[in-house]
C-alpha cells in the first residue's frame, strides 16, 4: 500500500524537498527491532520551527535522508502490536526521533514505537491536540517548573520572551489561564493586539528587557519563559527579583549565555532547563491527560494561523525561517490526498 508525504533529501549538499508516494516499506524503515509498534492515520500535525531547520542545507538536526519531517502527529490507530492500543483509538505523538531520525507527522500514515504514543483523553480532538502539540506541551511543562520553583500568581509579572511565536504565544495564554500577571515581550509591534487577547496584562519590545551593559539590572521580574536563549535569556536573568526563576526552552536567539554568576548568587535565581524532547512517557501521559484544562480548545483556537495540506508547506516552511509566522500552523495531510 502507497501513502502520501511531504519528504526532505539531502542531495549534493542541498536538501530537496517534495511530496512523494511512498510504500509501506520505506513507512516502518528504522522502527525495525520496536518491541511494540503502532500504525496511526494521521489526522493533523503541525509546523514547529524544528520541521523547518531540517529543510535547510547543512542542518544538525535530520539524522537521516530521506526524512518525514513533523515533530507532532495526531490521529487514530490502524493497527498496533500493543495490546494497549486499539484500533480506532485517539492518540498523540510527539517528541523522542519523531520528524528527526524517525519518519514524523508530515504524511497520511505514520509507524512509531508504543513507548512513545500518548492516548488521547475522550474529550480531547485530534486537532485540538495537535494545536497544541509540542509548543502548548513545551509551554505547560514551564509553567509546572515554575510552580514547582515557588513562583505563584499573585507574586508579581512573569515575563515571556518571544511571545509571538508557537511556544510563546502558549505559554502567554497558559499562564494568564493560570492567574499570573504575565507581560509578553515581543518584536513585531504588530502583534501586540494578539498578545492582549491570550492575556497578556502587558507587552514590550525586546530593547525594553534591560541593560545589556550590566551584571544586574533593576529588579522587575518574579519569574520569565524564555523562548529566546541568548543574550536575552542574560538579560532576563539580570533582571528577576529575588528568588525567581527562568524556565528556558528557546535557543533562536543563540545557544552562548553572556551572563555572570552574579543573578545565581546574589539574587538567588534559578535558571530550569525545559526539555520537551525526552521527557519520559509516563510523565508525558500524565500532563496530556490534563493539559486541555490549561489550554482549552477557545484558547488554542486563537493561535491558530492557518490550515495547510502537504503541498503548501515548502512555502510554510520558508516563512517559519523568516520569522514570519504567527502561532500556530497545522497541517492536515488528507488535504493533499
Amino acid at each position: 500500500m502507497t501513502w502520501l508525504a511531504f519528504t526532505a533529501t539531502r542531495t549534493n549538499g542541498n536538501v530537496r524537498t517534495a511530496v512523494e508516494e511512498l510504500d509501506d516499506a520505506q513507512l516502518s524503515e528504522g522502527s525495525e527491532g520496536s518491541e511494540g509498534e503502532v500504525l496511526v492515520a494521521v489526522e493533523w500535525s503541525a509546523v514547529n520551527y524544528k520541521d523547518a531547520l531540517v529543510t535547510v542545507a547543512g542542518n544538525r538536526v535530520a539524522r537521516r535522508s530521506p526524512l518525514v519531517p513533523g515533530v507532532d502527529l495526531a490521529g487514530r490507530v490502524l493497527e498496533s502490536t500493543d495490546p494497549s492500543f486499539e484500533p480506532g483509538a485517539a492518540v498523540l505523538v510527539h517528541g523522542y526521533d519523531l520528524g528527526v531520525a524517525h519518519h514524523g507527522g508530515f504524511a497520511t500514515r505514520a509507524r512509531v514505537p508504543a513507548s512513545w504514543v500518548v492516548p488521547l483523553p475522550e474529550s480531547l480532538t485530534t486537532r485540538h491536540a495537535a494545536a497544541i502539540g509540542t509548543a502548548g506541551f513545551t509551554a505547560v511543562l514551564s509553567l509546572d517548573k515554575l510552580r514547582h520553583a515557588g513562583v505563584d500568581p499573585g507574586d508579581g509579572p512573569v515575563l515571556v520572551t518571544g511571545a509571538s511565536g508557537g511556544v510563546g504565544s502558549m505559554a502567554v495564554a497558559a499562564l494568564a489561564g493560570q492567574g499570573y500577571e504575565v507581560v509578553a515581550s515581543t518584536g513585531k509591534a504588530a502583534e501586540h493586539d494578539y498578545l492582549r487577547g491570550l492575556g497578556a496584562a502587558e507587552v514590550i519590545g525586546r530593547d525594553a528587557l534591560g541593560d545589556t551593559g550590566r551584571a544586574l539590572s533593576s529588579e522587575r521580574w518574579t519569574g520569565a519563559v524564555d523562548c529566546v536563549g541568548g543574550e536575552t535569556l542574560a538579560s532576563v536573568l539580570r533582571a528577576l527579583r529575588y528568588g525567581g526563576a527562568v524556565a528556558a526552552s528557546g535557543l533562536t536567539g543563540g545557544t552562548d549565555l553572556p551572563s555572570t554568576v552574579y543573578p545565581f548568587i546574589i539574587r538567588g535565581v534559578s535558571l530550569l532547563g525545559v526539555d520537551s524532547v525526552q521527557t519520559p512517557i509516563t510523565q508525558r501521559r500524565r500532563i496530556w491527560s490534563t493539559i486541555q484544562e490549561r489550554l482549552p480548545a477557545s484558547t488554542v483556537d486563537a493561535m491558530v494561523a492557518r490550515e495547510v495540506g502537504l503541498g503548501e508547506l515548502r512555502g510554510v516552511l520558508g516563512d517559519v525561517l523568516g520569522a514570519r509566522v504567527r502561532g500556530r500552523v497545522l497541517v492536515h495531510p488528507a488535504l493533499s490526498s
